[in-house]
């Protein structure tokens, strides 16, 4: 299991980025850039090197929590898995390659697209301190023309940023990233009702390309959640002291909603339950909301069974459980 906090090289290079820049002119970029970012826009407001670390300040510790636990869903269902190439599709300052190299030390190759120079650049820059990301290879252009020209990888991931892409444009992209993916591929997007409706579309679309969900859905049936209800999870992560400072946050850690679906071309042979909600505590039981291989199920752990409810009480909202059902 990998951690949700930014690995030790990239915290210092993003630190020695910050050096010598003025915290309130990238505080002040940063909360446009999330401010356009949360009103549906994409990463055209980055342009200059000041632009993109004021994202990757503000955003990617973030987002490097949401894919790092999206990575360890994979790896608890798949601990076999060891993929030697990676494809980063919309790589941006290249969050996801990060998370994986540190998921996965069997990877050797990691290819990088992205259509904005200064989020290339900056990538460049943060992986020149990093054993294994040195050697990356990041092309720039638009991602759907790139990922064609692609070599196939063992794990191809896309990352928050089919939400940039118009129904057509994502339907085609995501035709193209199965088509580049030798084993697994991983999509991830923010934790609200639009972004689920994203990835479970594409989950739709793939599993009848025959595609296998490893995660989080122990089937590949529909899924069996109804609005308002959306499926999503959440990922704790410490704030560090620049990053409050550029969010003027007074508290030293954040949740990141995020969803997402792992797909595989070989049906997998665990399908644990997943934890849809924190689980409620009680005196008398505990009350746990699971999707599991037939649906939604409400588990109940009475206390008077010792051994269950202890098991039970370290669900956490997200976990993979055995089937309850």
């Amino acid at each position: 299991m990998i951690s949700p906090s930014l690995p030790a090289e990239l915290k210092a290079a993003l630190d020695a980025k910050l050096q010598g820049l003025s915290r309130n002119e990238t505080a002040a970029r940063s909360a446009l850039i999330s401010k356009t970012y949360r009103d549906g826009g994409g990463s055209g407001t980055i342009k200059s090197e000041t632009d993109a670390l004021a994202y990757a300040l503000a955003r990617m510790p973030a987002t490097y929590a949401a894919i790092a636990a999206s990575l360890n869903a994979l790896c608890e269902v798949r601990p076999d898995f060891a993929p030697t190439t990676l494809l980063d599709v919309g790589a941006g300052p290249g969050t996801a390659s990060w998370a994986a190299a540190e998921a996965f030390s069997s990877l050797r190759s990691f290819a990088l697209l992205d259509d904005n120079a200064a989020l290339r650049t900056l990538a460049h820059d943060l992986a020149g301190g990093s054993a294994r990301l040195t050697d990356l290879k990041y092309r720039e252009g638009d991602a759907s023309a790139l990922l064609a020209q692609a070599e196939p990888a063992d794990l191809v991931v896309a990352s928050y940023m089919i939400g940039e892409l118009g129904e057509a444009a994502r339907t085609a992209l995501a035709e193209l990233a199965w088509s580049k993916t030798r084993d697994t591929l991983l999509i991830v997007e923010p934790g609200t009702p639009a972004g689920t409706a994203r990835i479970l579309a594409l989950r739709r679309q793939l599993v009848a390309a025959g595609a296998h969900v490893v995660a989080p859905c122990p089937h590949d049936g529909p899924c069996p959640l109804s609005a308002p209800d959306w499926c999503h999870f959440t990922q704790r992560l410490p704030r560090s002291r620049a990053h409050m400072q550029l969010k003027d946050a007074d508290v030293p850690f954040e949740d990141e909603k995020f969803a997402y679906v792992a797909l595989t071309r070989t049906p997998g042979t665990i399908h644990p339950a997943r934890v849809l909600a924190q689980p409620i505590l009680s005196k008398a039981e505990i009350s746990a909301r699971l999707c599991t291989t037939d649906g939604l199920v409400v588990a109940r752990i009475p206390h008077r069974v010792k051994a269950d409810y202890a098991r039970a009480r370290r669900w956490r909202w997200g976990d993979a459980v055995m089937d309850e059902s």
